[in-house]
């Protein structure tokens, strides 16, 4: 990571009031293996130094925003891609246990390779999709949070991630603006799968001023067993929500 590149990360996350002194050498080693990777499988369309630290690594870091992820001891990061969230938030709380979830291999094949490059025991990468994940005795209300990052609508968030938290949980969605007949369709959703909304945080990205908006849904009840739905038909049939 060039100097250039270093004072941005720290700018960006000295902005989300994060300090991030002690972690800039993992953030240099992670830069240097997402460009080396994606040279050989496409991983990321941000190539660019300004890029990756700017819309991946602060970016991730802005769902530390509010104190959502405080306290907990297992996260789930749903359609984590090339690691993100996941790897950035790794590095930033080792305490904390992160499951980056994708359902394609060659990513979660980065993710995990990335992490013992870093090594960062704090993370098990895992191939699947939430919807299998949901139904599984291993993994279903066995999360304190899940985290995800412009994966899909807040309806379709909601019941992929609602089935996987414990009971006072918390699904943390970071989204761009978000418009109000999307958000009403995600409270009704979160209520119909055991969940209520209770923070719309809206901010703008450190640094590129880019809209944001962090979602939080919190578990309050128990997720009925029909959901999630099969794979595939939550994001074909959102509950609520008919705009694609």
């Amino acid at each position: 990571m060039t100097p250039e590149g270093e004072a941005l990360l720290r700018q960006g996350a000295a902005e989300l009031g994060l300090n991030v002194d002690a972690q800039v050498p993992a953030f240099a080693a992670l830069l240097e293996l997402l460009v080396e990777a994606n040279t050989r499988v496409n991983l990321t369309a941000l190539k660019t130094e300004p890029d990756i630290v700017l819309k991946h690594f602060v970016d991730s870091l802005s769902c530390l925003r509010g104190g959502h992820l405080d306290g907990a001891g297992r996260v789930i990061d749903l359609g984590t891609g090339a690691g993100f969230p996941a790897l950035p938030l790794a590095i930033m709380a080792l305490q904390t246990t992160f499951t980056p979830l994708d359902s394609i291999r060659k990513k979660i094949d980065f993710v995990r390779a990335a992490a013992a490059s870093l090594d960062l025991t704090n993370v098990t990468p895992q191939v699947g999709r939430a919807e299998t994940l949901g139904r599984d005795p291993d993994h279903r209300e066995g999360y304190d949070r899940v985290v995800c990052r412009a994966v899909a609508a807040l309806p379709i968030l909601a019941e992929l991630g609602l089935p996987l938290l414990k009971p006072g949980g918390r699904l943390v969605a970071q989204k761009g603006p978000i418009s109000e007949a999307e958000l009403q369709a995600g409270r009704q959703a979160a209520a119909e799968v055991g969940g209520r909304v209770t923070v719309v945080d809206a901010f703008t990205l450190p640094v590129l001023g880019d809209a944001r908006t962090l979602i939080v849904i919190e578990k309050t009840g128990p997720t009925p067993e029909k959901y999630p739905r099969r794979e595939g038909v939550p994001n074909q049939q959102p509950l609520f929500w008919s705009a694609r």
